[in-house]
């Protein structure tokens, strides 16, 4: 959430663009049908492969869904993903209308063993929902939410962004646990953890995930739940893709007013170490009500640089569990006021995130120690060609309560998430300030422990594998059963062997 905190720093570097309209479907059978010769792709292992012109009009023919080659209209859309460092090409983009389009794209990927990327809401920062020369499957078309109030549960299709769960929950005055940007994808926000605003009063996306439909690498499509297949069940809810696409999620809601007490207190960046301290102390006694966050933010130049805290307050006694706010003096801006969950869920979007290069490096913490404390502020560099951010997810509380083997996410050991970002403008070169990162969060890492899959960067298979923690020898049997060639890859992989 809080990259949009200190990119919206930098927005003097860039202009905003207005989101690129959802291509029309008119023409777009006609374009992939039109093939005039074979295309070039390559295998998930690398190695090349010609699709046959007749292969891809046979594809195309058999979906509801447009398949984009590079000359059809909205292919350039569907293969960006939010991070604009990220420039891939896949040799053809299938967007599906529902389950039976993904089944057929899978089988079509599978059969030629492409190279497979899928794409909710594009939020990756490694790119990983895109790929050059393979399939990408973009899940933009499959949005959509059921409420049950009975039943207390949310019926999602793979494709929605979590901001329309919120709208129709909270039509019935309920609420389910998701992220923190109203436009990022329900599918891969839930398959890898789901922190959120309310994440430690009512757990993470996972832990309120009661039943899903995967389509996996043979094709099916599979029901998992605790009685039907919950070894996937088991696996989809922290694996990330690594066991398949995800087409329909069961969520299980929870009665809520619909408003929040939340906002920032907003201080010179000079005051980033009083506050870190007062956040370590605080945030580790708050009660599951309270989710805070501490935030410092340079933009390019080194001046005007901000730390703050964003808090947002789900319980009945805000004067008393939010008191220690008032200890802190008088801030440059405070924004904390009593108002709509779904409105503050829009709080951190923005128009167009694809505006500057990104490069972020993350890991849990189970405390704030002074020496993390020195670590973070004694080595942060402003840059005058870059913003320079690093930011924490408020984590215990329900969070932590379930037993680590409950499903695939292990850390439940996190009392908060602790990000170092930086950003660009597009064009520039970003090496210098991704080896600033890597140098800066190498004296932070040790004082981590393991790191959110759906942050990760270019982590090693020895550093993947260890993340996973005691969850991985189940996750490779997992993996070794429902995906035994390893064509769901493009994700904090496990393989299968």
């Amino acid at each position: 959430m809080h990259r949009r905190t200190f990119l919206q720093s930098a927005a003097a570097v860039s202009g905003l663009l207005p989101l690129a309209a959802r291509p029309s479907f008119a023409g777009l059978y006609q374009a992939a049908a039109v093939a005039t010769g074979d295309l070039d792709a390559v295998r998930g292992d690398g190695r090349p492969v010609t699709l046959p012109a007749s292969a891809i009009k046979d594809l195309a023919a058999s979906l509801r869904g447009p398949v984009l080659l590079a000359s059809s209209p909205g292919y350039e859309t569907a293969r960006r993903v939010l991070n604009p460092s990220i420039d891939r090409r896949p040799a053809l983009i299938v967007q599906p209308t529902g389950t039976a389009d993904v089944r057929r794209a899978v089988s079509f990927a599978s059969a030629h063993g492409l190279l497979l990327a899928v794409k909710c809401g594009g939020h990756s920062f490694s790119g990983m929902s895109t790929c050059d020369k393979g399939m990408q499957i973009d899940l933009s078309n499959m949005r959509g939410v059921r409420v049950d109030p009975k039943a207390r549960r949310a019926y999602v299709e793979g494709g929605t962004l979590l901001g329309l769960v919120d709208h129709e929950a909270a039509a019935h005055g309920m609420v389910t646990p998701l992220g923190t940007v109203s436009h990022t994808g329900v599918g891969g926000l839930t398959t890898g953890g789901g922190f959120g605003r309310l994440a430690r009063k009512f757990g993470l996306a996972v832990d309120n995930v009661v039943g899903v439909d995967v389509v996996t690498a043979d094709g099916s499509v599979r029901r998992g739940d605790p009685t039907e297949n919950p070894d996937l069940y088991w696996g989809v809810r922290g694996g990330g893709g690594n066991f398949g696409i995800v087409t329909n999620f069961e969520f299980q809601l929870h009665p809520f007013s619909g408003t929040v007490t939340g906002g920032e207190v907003v201080f010179p960046i000079d005051r980033a170490r009083d506050l870190l301290r007062v956040y370590a102390e605080w945030s580790q006694k708050a009660p599951d009500e309270v989710y805070v966050d501490f935030v410092m933010s340079q933009p390019p130049g080194g001046k005007g640089g901000i730390a703050l805290l964003h808090v947002c307050y789900c319980g009945d006694n805000a004067d008393r569990d939010l008191a220690v706010l008032r200890t802190l003096g008088t801030p440059m801006a405070n924004t904390i006021k009593v108002q709509r969950y779904v409105d503050f869920q829009k709080s951190g979007d923005y128009t167009d995130a694809r505006t500057m290069g990104e490069y972020m490096k993350s890991g849990f913490t189970t405390g704030i120690s002074e020496k993390l404390i020195s670590g973070i502020i004694d080595g942060f560099e402003p840059h005058p060609a870059r913003s320079t951010g690093v930011f924490t997810q408020h984590s215990g509380g329900a969070i932590g309560r379930p037993p680590v083997g409950t499903c695939a996410f292990p850390h439940r050991h996190a009392q908060h998430a602790l990000m170092a970002a930086v950003s660009w403008k597009v064009g520039d070169d970003g090496a210098p300030h991704m080896a600033w990162a890597k140098k800066y969060w190498a004296t932070i890492e040790p004082l981590t422990s393991g790191f959110y899959i759906n942050e990760v960067n270019d982590e090693s298979r020895a550093v993947l594998n260890a993340n996973y923690r005691e969850n991985f020898p189940r996750m490779v049997a997992v993996k070794k059963q429902y995906d035994p060639t390893n064509l769901f890859r493009l994700n904090a992989n496990v393989q299968p062997a």
